[in-house]
């Protein structure tokens, strides 16, 4: 187990009245994980993102009155950094419990909502941020999380036979991708036409042409069909049973639809990654590339080492 031997503590004084004012500072520092090490005074492990979370408590328990100083170090007496990071992961590990008998009682009912199964996924991630030590109550909340998933994914439907489509051909969707756009035009390179050509258009004014492909737009050939984003669309009309396709339409679907479905616990990640490239780069074939980058590596890591294309 990896121990840190810096830490940022915070030390507060605030007024006894109003009794709210003591509430509200305990509950910000739970929020973002601090733990107390004595009354009035807590610890988080050291990062620049801990750093300004605490600056800001501090602030406003200045504004209200108290006092609050921020020190940068190492404990050099009392609690060693072995019994502080054990105390990080017992305040976790209640998080985790707490998490897991809420998911067993809903596992022990007959479904879910696509909300009430998005409510779970977002306390798993938010325990996840303040996890510094990795507690080990989060590897069973996250089995049962991916089973509710898996238990409420809606059947399949009996597929048509694969379409076929040849290949140079030239595909159309709308100006500014994002996800589904992103990793559809990955796909279709990767998996359905190598050589295809890429055209990105103004919904708006966007005249149709004989022979071109539309994905991820109105009126398209492939596109949203019910709850299906346009990859999965992809994925089920071309019969494509790649191994690591299955969880990277989930995360797609997630980021896309936003209904918070499948639950894969890396999804918020990939999703502040793809939203980083949609804000460096404004040019689509630029985002193309950058997204392509990284959905090779997805695909590689839901695979099994060596396995053929």
């Amino acid at each position: 187990m990896a121990v840190s031997k810096r830490w940022l503590v915070l030390i507060h004084a605030i007024p006894p009245r109003p009794h709210y004012l003591r509430v509200k500072a305990g509950r910000r520092l739970r929020d973002i994980g601090a733990v107390a090490v004595k009354n009035s005074v807590y610890a988080l492990p050291h990062s620049e993102a801990a750093r300004e979370q605490l600056d800001w408590i501090a602030k406003e328990i200045g504004r209200s009155g108290g006092e609050a100083s921020i020190l940068d170090g190492a404990f050099l007496a009392g609690m060693t950094d072995v019994q502080l990071v054990a105390a990080f992961q017992a305040e976790r590990q209640r998080d985790w419990h707490e998490l897991a008998e809420e998911l067993r009682r809903a596992k022990r009912k007959p479904g879910l909502t696509a909300a009430q199964l998005g409510r779970l996924r977002k306390q798993f991630e938010e325990i996840s941020e303040i996890d510094f030590f990795d507690a080990p109550g989060r590897r069973p909340a996250e089995l049962l999380l991916q089973g509710l998933a898996r238990r409420d994914r809606p059947q399949k439907k009996k597929r048509e036979p694969p379409r076929r489509v040849g290949r140079r051909r030239t595909w159309v969707t709308r100006a500014g991708i994002h996800i589904d756009r992103m990793a559809s035009a990955w796909l279709i390179r990767r998996f359905i036409d190598p050589q295809a050509r890429f055209r990105f258009v103004d919904a708006g004014s966007y005249q149709h042409r004989p022979g071109e492909l539309r994905f991820d737009m109105f009126g398209g050939e492939y596109t949203h069909d019910g709850d299906l984003c346009t990859f999965e669309v992809l994925i089920r009309d071309f019969h494509l049973e790649q191994r690591g396709l299955g969880p990277l339409g989930e995360i797609v679907h997630d980021i896309d639809l936003k209904d918070g479905r499948y639950g894969h616990p890396e999804t918020a990640g990939i999703q502040r990654v793809v939203n980083g490239i949609a804000a460096k780069h404004p040019a689509d074939l630029e985002r193309l590339r950058r997204a392509g980058e990284l959905f090779d590596v997805l695909f590689a890591s839901y695979r099994p080492s060596g396995a053929s294309r």
